[in-house]
């Protein structure tokens, strides 16, 4: 079979940063095989750390995720790489740390402003491209909202959803800050749908992407913009969720119309045949919102501390999971040391495309999906993200992990407060409620070298 090249990763690149990795990418190439699966990464945006069945949520219809894990490998130790969406997105599709990847915090959702994930970047749908696999984005981008930083510039063939933090799900529009924006693209032109329902349209985009690619592998960043604000879960589920406490309702009727959509997915990839053909990430970009806009909450971090925008526990310890039926172990459950950056190399080792020298954070993690004894391959992990009083960074070292800088943001109205220095040992303490910072000073001495030697890195 010829591989099929995609001329969207060199308009993706500045000229001088496409020669300098044209030649390690031309290495990468690789002739398709009917063996080769396909990908769908999906990601939720602002679903809590234990909301899923599957992950103890007994209050939640999450039947459909649930049955990805059923037949996949599922993660107890998972990590975002950020607690916020724009660098979350950006690690995940370049395997870096946000800070590396170019994309230290939320960018824009302002149409024309030159925000957003540098041109220069190699993503994932980049390395599949040059693989020879179709690629395609639905749903929530934030990651550039000019032509030369949108999806279609970034390695993916074609593109449908919104380029901005979040929409209204029936309007269509931007109307967090104002002026009020329509926000609704396909391949980077504006497009109207008025009144129809986004997660329904993102299901009708991916279905018709994968029948239009079934007979040559392809792969599908389905980046759901669910269950992020505004809660706009269906009637039927509404209803459903009655006696459940306010705004835990709200959040649970979201949740399961989300769940729904991806049943819808899978039950047509079954349709179609492809279901042992078909490699399924899923993973939430960090933890629940109790932002006003959330209703100061709806999710749930089960035992763990604060939510989104923090670097406790809570904000960046997240549901995962992979399944390849057939392939993959099923019904399994890991608890070793893994984070969004992981996915790219691990995806492109199941694939069998080899990758040009990228200088990755994340690992390939095959060696522990098929041994639940294997090894985590991260020693350190770290964190860093703007912060009140200064930059919010934490670090990750076996089990001891220190915060500098925390937000503790839990449930409820003027919740949050800075938590200047924290250490927590998450084997003894995974709560991080016990501060051992003043008992283990040679360790916070350790830690902070460590985050410092990754700074230098940036």
């Amino acid at each position: 079979m010829v591989v099929r090249y995609s001329a969207s990763i060199a308009w993706g690149l500045g000229a001088t940063a496409w020669l300098m990795v044209s030649e390690n990418l031309l290495a990468a190439e690789t002739q398709l095989n009917e063996t080769q699966p396909n990908v769908i990464v999906i990601l939720t945006d602002d679903q809590g750390s234990v909301d899923l069945g599957c992950y103890g949520a007994e209050d939640l219809v999450t039947k459909h995720i649930d049955r990805i894990a059923e037949r996949g490998v599922r993660f107890r130790q998972f990590y975002a790489a950020a607690p916020v969406c724009s660098p979350s997105r950006a690690a995940l599709l370049t395997g870096k740390y946000p800070q590396r990847a170019g994309v230290p915090g939320n960018t824009t959702s302002i149409p024309g402003n030159q925000a957003g994930m540098p041109t220069e970047q190699v993503t994932m749908a980049e390395v599949f491209s040059k693989a020879g696999y179709a690629t395609g984005h639905i749903g929530k981008w934030h990651l550039g909202y000019v032509p030369e930083k949108m999806p279609t510039a970034q390695g993916f063939d074609y593109s449908f959803g919104h380029m901005g933090g979040c929409i209204d799900n029936y309007s269509h529009f931007f109307y967090w800050n104002g002026p009020n924006r329509h926000d609704l693209h396909r391949n980077g032109v504006e497009v109207f749908h008025d009144g129809e329902y986004f997660p329904d349209l993102m299901v009708g985009e991916a279905k018709e992407f994968i029948n239009r690619h079934q007979e040559k592998p392809f792969f599908l960043y389905w980046a759901i913009n669910t269950p992020h604000y505004p809660y706009q879960g269906e009637a039927k589920w509404l209803e459903h969720f009655a006696d459940l406490p306010y705004p835990r309702n709200l959040y649970a009727a979201f949740v399961a119309s989300t769940d729904e959509r991806i049943g819808q997915l899978l039950d047509h990839l079954e349709e179609r045949g492809l279901t042992k053909q078909t490699i399924i990430v899923f993973q939430s970009d960090h933890g629940h919102s109790t932002e006003e806009r959330a209703h100061f909450g709806g999710g749930n971090a089960g035992p763990y501390r604060a939510a989104k925008f923090s670097l406790f526990e809570g904000g960046i310890r997240v549901p995962a999971m992979i399944s390849w039926p057939g392939t993959l172990p099923a019904g399994e459950v890991r608890d070793q040391l893994s984070f969004g950056c992981d996915w790219l190399p691990t995806l492109a080792e199941l694939c069998k495309i080899e990758l040009p020298e990228l200088d990755l954070d994340g690992r390939s993690i095959v060696s522990l999906l098929s041994d639940a004894k294997a090894a985590t391959p991260h020693e350190v992990l770290n964190w860093q993200t703007g912060g009140r009083g200064g930059p919010q960074w934490a670090v990750r070292q076996g089990d001891w992990k220190l915060v500098v800088n925390g937000r503790d943001n839990g449930e409820g109205i003027n919740r949050e407060k800075s938590v200047p220095l924290w250490l927590s040992n998450l084997a003894e303490d995974p709560g991080e409620q016990t501060n051992l910072a003043q008992a283990h000073p040679e360790i916070v001495k350790r830690l902070r070298e460590l985050h410092e030697a990754e700074r230098q890195r940036e």
